[in-house]
């Protein structure tokens, strides 16, 4: 395994070289990056930005919005926020397998004195309160899971600089966006308060510890280079980040344990002339294909589901039946 060392706080940057490092260093069969981000909104790879975020909230107090390559739902870090990558060749063995990639964290946490669990789709916890989301990318055969961790993040900014949707709360039987977080630094005992650099330090060295034969991997002003083209001309651009708002005459928005789906058709004579897939869903294929696959059919649950059930929908959503994504999509 190796490991990169990032001092960067762009998040256009970090993103782009978490993409380097997954698609370009493909003789590298294990990679490890630790990452702390500038204020951002971190959104995932299906999901419509601006449905997302409070756009003049984030405006006015110039907080970067950056569309990642993996699935999932949308985040908030800022400088007390730590973000780890972990990149393999190995993607058939736990693939979506949260909790394996999750282990250096909880073991770095248990050294501290503190008890984290992880629980439900993609998360972990302390004390039932969530302090780190994670999510998973694949590329030919790779896979790349990241996850961000809260170690003292202001979420005061978090609540107001995010759009949570009122079924996502509802869902969790909860009140409030701030009910369900924690921060890490709340959570340790008072003998072993320490920044968030600190932290980041020690779980570079439990990765190294659990991991005997771990080095760096030194970029080259080549890959530099390349890493800032890419942040500049991809992640960091609005296209990127926001696209074009898609026509639609239909808009259909379910929830479902595994993920939300929204989804907005253009429909005339009951035919799909357009349709666009939004989600915090996970899946390793890209939705563009079953839009695609779509276009040009009848407007109903019928047709629709024929059309699905010719393809292998869990590449594209994980732990959603083929008839539960053509519900999502037409009633």
């Amino acid at each position: 395994m190796k490991y990169i060392v990032n001092k960067s706080n762009n998040p256009a940057y970090n993103v782009a070289l978490e993409a380097y490092a997954f698609r370009e260093l493909l003789d590298e069969d294990e990679i490890f990056i630790l990452w702390i981000n500038e204020p951002a909104i971190i959104i995932g790879k299906h999901q419509n930005a601006i449905q997302e975020i409070n756009k003049e909230y984030t405006d006015k107090h110039n907080i970067h919005v950056v569309r990642r390559l993996s699935g999932g739902g949308a985040v908030y870090h800022d400088l007390n926020n730590l973000n780890y990558t972990i990149i393999s060749n190995k993607a058939d063995e736990g693939a979506f397998d949260f909790k394996t990639f999750s282990q250096p964290v909880i073991a770095t946490l248990a050294d501290l004195g503190v008890k984290a669990e992880f629980t439900g789709r993609n998360d972990l916890e302390i004390d039932g309160k969530k302090f780190c989301g994670n999510a998973q990318a694949y590329y030919k055969g790779r896979m790349m899971h990241h996850g961000c961790l809260m170690f003292n993040v202001d979420t005061s900014v978090l609540a107001d600089a995010l759009k949570v949707s009122k079924d996502k709360i509802e869902s969790k039987g909860i009140k409030s966006v701030r009910a369900r977080v924690t921060n890490i630094l709340d959570e340790l005992p008072e003998d072993h308060k320490i920044s968030v650099n600190e932290f980041s330090d020690l779980l570079l060295q439990k990765m190294i510890d659990t991991h005997p034969d771990m080095t760096e991997y030194v970029l080259s002003e080549d890959e530099l280079s390349h890493i800032q083209k890419s942040a500049d001309e991809q992640f960091g651009t609005w296209e990127w980040t926001y696209g074009k708002s898609p026509e639609y005459t239909i808009e259909r928005n379910v929830r479902y344990p595994a993920g939300k789906i929204t989804t907005f058709a253009n429909v005339e004579n009951s035919i799909i002339k357009g349709i666009k897939i939004y989600g915090d869903f996970f899946g390793i294929g890209d939705v563009f294909d079953i839009e695609n696959l779509l276009i040009g059919q009848r407007y109903e649950y019928t047709d629709v589901l024929a059309k699905l059930q010719t393809i292998d929908t869990t590449h594209y959503f994980s732990r959603m039946t083929t008839e539960e994504i053509a519900k999502a999509i037409v009633a």
